[in-house]
C-alpha cells in the first residue's frame, strides 16, 4: 500500500493544485466536469473536475461546508447544476440505477407507509409486481440478518430503525450506484459497527459503485477503497487517497500500519485546508 500520487496533491507551500483526472481511471464510471454550483452568494464548487472509478467505494471528507452533501446531492440528480456535466458512463443520471440513503431519515420515509412499503416502494417504479416486490424485501433483510418488525410505521419505530428501513430501501433495487449521506448518525454504537459489517458485505456482493459522506475520519478510512479529501469551498481536490486493505475490514484493520499511515496522511491534509 502506498499513499496514491496519481491523484491532486498539494503543492509545495500547502496549496492544493487543480485536480487533473488521473490516468489510471481510463474508464471512469461518473465523470465530474467543470462543475459550478451556488447558493446565493456562497460558490461551493467553481469549475470542479472528477473522475470516480468503477466499482469503488469512496469517502467524502473535508471541512464543514465544503460541499460533501452538496457533491452527492447532485450527482444524484437532486439539485440543479448552476453549470458542468455529471455523466454516467457517458449517461445522464436519469439512465442510472441508483439507490441514496439520506441523513435526515425522518423526512425520507412516508409516515403513512408501514416499514416493509417504505422499503419496496422504489420496486414500484420499475414496474415489480407486489409477490415479487414481497420476496425481494424478505430475501434483503434475511441477508443482511436485520430483526425489525417490518408492519410498524415509522413512528412507531427508534431512530436508528427508522433509518435501517431508509438504509434497505436503497439497496433492495440492487444499485448501479449507491450514495450515503452520513447513514450511521442516528445509530447506537452496536449497530453503527454491525451495519458496517454489513454494508461491506453488501457491497462485496453487489459491487455497486458507492460515495459515503461521513464526518467521522476514522470511519471515512475504515471503509472506502479511495478518500476523497476536499479543500473549503469553493471546493476543490485536496487529495484521492488509495487504501488498499483487503476485505472484510475488521477491528485488526484499525492497528494495520497501512490504515494508521493513510490516517495520518487524511489528518494532514485536512488540517492544512481547515487552517490556511
Amino acid at each position: 500500500m502506498a499513499i496514491s500520487a496519481r491523484t491532486a496533491l498539494i503543492e509545495p507551500g500547502g496549496l492544493p493544485r487543480k485536480f487533473v483526472a488521473p490516468s489510471a481511471f481510463k474508464r471512469p464510471h461518473i465523470t465530474v466536469r467543470g462543475l459550478h454550483k451556488t447558493f446565493g452568494t456562497n460558490t461551493v464548487y467553481n469549475g470542479f473536475d472528477l473522475d470516480i472509478p468503477r466499482g469503488k467505494f469512496i469517502s467524502i471528507f473535508g471541512p464543514n461546508g465544503c460541499g460533501k452533501s452538496t457533491l452527492i446531492n447532485l450527482m444524484a440528480g437532486l439539485l440543479p447544476l448552476d453549470g458542468g456535466e455529471i455523466l454516467f458512463d457517458g449517461e445522464k443520471v436519469s439512465d442510472v440505477r441508483i439507490g441514496y440513503v439520506f441523513q435526515n431519515y425522518r423526512e425520507a420515509l412516508f409516515p403513512w407507509m408501514r416499514a416493509r412499503d417504505n422499503i419496496a416502494y422504489p420496486l414500484k417504479f420499475l414496474k415489480i409486481g407486489r409477490q415479487e416486490q414481497k420476496r425481494k424485501v424478505d430475501a434483503l433483510v434475511e441477508r443482511l440478518g436485520i430483526r425489525i418488525d417490518l408492519n410498524k410505521y415509522p413512528y412507531e419505530m427508534s431512530g436508528g430503525q427508522q433509518q435501517l428501513v431508509s438504509i434497505l430501501r436503497a439497496l433492495v433495487i440492487d444499485p448501479e450506484v449507491l450514495f450515503l449521506d452520513e447513514p450511521f448518525s442516528a445509530l447506537d454504537y452496536e449497530m453503527t459497527l454491525f451495519m458496517r459489517e454489513q454494508l461491506q458485505r453488501i457491497f462485496q456482493e453487489i459491487g455497486a459503485t458507492t460515495l459515503i459522506v461521513s464526518h467521522d475520519l476514522e470511519e471515512a478510512v475504515y471503509l472506502a477503497d479511495m478518500i476523497l479529501l476536499l479543500t473549503r469551498a469553493p471546493s476543490q481536490v485536496a487529495d484521492f487517497v488509495d487504501f488498499g486493505s483487503p476485505r472484510p475490514r475488521t477491528d485488526a484493520t484499525l492497528a494495520d500500519p497501512a490504515y494508521v499511515q493513510v490516517k495520518a496522511h487524511c489528518l494532514d491534509v485536512f488540517q492544512r485546508e481547515v487552517r490556511k
